[in-house]
């Protein structure tokens, strides 16, 4: 429960972080990604999460 809980917050450092030295960015990218259609942002999300599965049974073996 503790690798979770600072995964979490490693999440939450990363994507603030993103956000205090790109501000203009983010907002584009945020702006952009109304734009899209749901279909895509549906595919992205899998891919990401996909991703991140793959990444933990990696480490984890």
């Amino acid at each position: 429960m503790d690798d979770l809980w600072a995964a979490l917050g490693l999440v939450l450092v990363i994507e603030g972080a993103l956000y205090a030295l790109f501000p203009d960015g983010m907002r584009n990218v945020l702006r952009r990604s109304l734009e899209l259609p749901a279909a895509a942002v549906r595919a992205a999300g899998i891919v990401g999460a996909g991703s991140g599965l793959v990444v933990i049974w990696l480490i984890r073996g």
